[in-house]
């Protein structure tokens, strides 16, 4: 059998407003930050990318991440390339749907990236636990702006890091013990309990660390806001970066 370009790990209702979504996991990415992970796609099932963001209906894959496309965000996610190239294929049945004894070896020592593109907790938990648990990954990222959510899955931080964008975030997000992935503007400064995202400080590609694994890695990590939309950040946040908190 040919090796497919991806597959469909879930097709179903958003956890976060019951709308219907997909999950693709695709096998090969030329993304120079994270190398070359597996990554994966929620998308709205039923419009293409471009559309739900243009309507408000990305809600249903990005919940309450206050970056959305739809908010004017500064979300670095160009979603005219990748994600409408996945949602094409997807709608062209270009993906076979996930079956462990055909595509399990294809995730065999691979390291995955949850939500290239939407919010992982969008998605039921048991659908990444059970592809996790059961495929032999070597590691994997994640990280989820859903944890204030009122349908969050508290479970899903043993996978993803919560996502901050303030300090004072950060440490509210941790005493829910959630491990946190904060950006800041570049003249603020880092909290005691962080370091420093080794793409920036190192430059390593997220394959070679997975620091951002969720529960089990012992540090928070903070980098410097980025990407062509980095300005729109700067603009909603950067007084509340520099606002002194403590523990």
């Amino acid at each position: 059998m040919k090796k497919p370009l991806g597959v469909i790990l879930y097709d179903g209702s958003s956890v976060l407003d019951g709308e219907p979504i997909t999950v693709i996991a695709t096998f090969n990415s030329k993304n120079v930050k994270t190398g070359n992970m597996l990554q994966t796609w929620i998308l709205k099932s039923d419009v293409s990318p471009m559309e739900a963001s243009s309507t408000g209906q990305d809600y249903s894959i990005c919940g309450s991440c206050p970056h959305r496309h739809s908010l004017s965000g500064s979300c670095y996610v160009d979603l005219s390339r990748a994600p409408t190239m996945v949602y094409k294929a997807y709608k062209n049945n270009t993906y076979p749907t996930y079956d462990s004894s055909l595509h399990s070896k294809y995730f065999k020592n691979r390291k995955l990236r949850l939500g290239a593109y939407g919010d992982p907790a969008a998605v039921p938990f048991t659908v990444w636990d059970d592809l996790i648990s059961n495929t032999e990954l070597a590691g994997h990222t994640g990280y989820t702006h859903q944890i204030r959510h009122t349908k969050f899955d508290i479970r899903i931080l043993r996978y993803c890091m919560a996502s901050a964008d303030t300090p004072k975030q950060a440490l509210a997000h941790q005493k829910l013990g959630a491990r946190t992935f904060r950006v800041k503007t570049t003249d603020a400064p880092m909290l005691p309990n962080e370091i420093e995202c080794l793409s920036d400080s190192k430059n390593l590609e997220c394959l070679d660390c997975l620091l951002c694994s969720g529960s089990k890695a012992p540090k928070n990590i903070v980098i410097n806001v980025h990407g062509s939309k980095a300005s729109r950040y700067t603009q909603k946040f950067s007084k509340a970066n520099l606002i002194a908190v403590s523990n």
